[in-house]
């Protein structure tokens, strides 16, 4: 006869709020789950087990007395909307906490080879005057408007933005999923990036399913906040109107950097038509439409009852924009940065890092799999 095992209703609701997870979904994999919850049954050690695998959350969670507490390990700046942040997801918990191992391993590599701190750390203040912090930025990160003009694609632009923060010294990792787990996609509309601020190893996470163009301005944001030296969780929306006073400094900085007040003002086609306008200067300075309208506003290229005409619709056609994959190697290389995957491959193949510790923070499990990174790695 197989036993029951005695789990509080209220620790299952736990586990499910925090996997964000409703009734029926764990019903279609458990068809006594609803019993469970409402206490009226009890599942069996192996169900319970199964209920931890499918809501991400570790057993021994089931049999506390209390809702195990697992509070936001950085400063929360989101503001979704009209509304304060619900508590943090598993998907969100789990994506910071393997961004931590991934830089403190990478830490301990930069003081073993005696690394420079990255030169954007900590080089702005709150008070720094936003249009010598942009242009500061831009100058150490040698990121021109014109190059980005010139290429074809948001992707490349991407890619290019990416290449120079990485080679500037802070780790660059970009994903939209947790870890490799394709059935574990993450919600934009919870967070879109963060920064974890750390004297040789700071690190930016941008969610890769918001849209290529979308996460420019995520990731300029985010490079605000290294330059701060601070670490934070953010929204990062440049049509939102943040509470706290970093956040509003961050979009500004960001701004700045990507379309620049000056060279707007030379781009810009007064009386052509907006919506058309708009999507030609997101071609040029390769941002989303949004950015460029906000920034037409801000130097009063337009008026709020134009603004507000062409936003509505150009949110909505933003928001269906198609996100698309791509070949293993090549995404695992941006999920978790050549600067980072270079130096964690090195110290694997030279011994300095054993294998299973390079295979866990890789998310990988086969030695071929690391040699087919490595060669990828090597060569891009």
């Amino acid at each position: 006869m197989t036993l029951s095992v005695n789990v509080s209703p209220e620790r299952l609701r736990w586990a499910r709020d925090r996997a964000r997870l409703d009734v029926a979904s764990l019903t279609q994999r458990f068809p006594k789950y609803p019993l469970w919850e409402a206490g009226t049954a009890q599942p069996t050690l192996k169900q319970l087990e199964g209920v931890a695998k499918a809501t991400h959350a570790p057993i021994g969670a089931f049999f506390l007395s209390e809702p195990l507490e697992e509070p936001l390990p950085l400063p929360d700046y989101r503001t979704l909307g009209d509304r304060s942040p619900s508590r943090p997801s598993v998907d969100l918990l789990d994506t910071i906490y393997l961004c931590q191992r991934r830089q403190d391993w990478y830490r301990e590599f930069a003081q073993l080879e005696r690394l420079d701190p990255p030169r954007l750390l900590g080089s702005a203040t709150i008070d720094s005057r936003i249009e010598g912090i942009a242009g500061q930025i831009g100058e150490w990160l040698a990121f021109d408007v014109a190059d980005r003009a010139a290429l074809s694609t948001w992707e490349d632009a991407l890619r290019l933005f990416i290449a120079h923060i990485d080679a500037s010294g802070v780790l660059v990792m970009v994903n939209g999923i947790v870890g490799n787990n394709t059935r574990r996609p993450l919600d934009p509309a919870e967070f879109r990036g963060f920064a974890l601020a750390d004297d040789l190893a700071p690190l930016i996470f941008v969610n890769g399913t918001d849209a290529k163009a979308a996460q420019m301005f995520t990731l300029a944001h985010e490079l605000a906040h290294i330059c701060l030296g601070q670490s934070a969780l953010s929204d990062a929306d440049i049509s939102s109107a943040p509470s706290h006073r970093v956040e509003t400094w961050c979009n500004r900085v960001a701004a700045e950097l990507l379309v620049p007040r000056a060279s707007l003002g030379e781009q810009h086609r007064a009386g052509a038509d907006l919506a058309a306008e708009t999507r030609r200067l997101a071609r040029h300075y390769k941002v989303s439409s949004l950015v460029v309208l906000c920034r037409l506003l801000d130097i009063g290229a337009i008026s709020r009852e134009a603004f507000e005409a062409v936003y509505a619709s150009e949110l909505r056609r933003f928001a269906s924009a198609a996100r698309s994959g791509g070949d293993f190697h090549p995404t695992l290389k941006m999920r978790v940065g050549k600067r980072f995957g270079q130096a964690l491959v090195d110290s694997t193949l030279a011994g300095r890092t054993s294998f299973a510790e390079c295979y866990g923070l890789l998310g990988i499990r086969k030695s071929a799999t690391l040699r087919k990174f490595a060669a990828h790695i090597a060569e891009a």
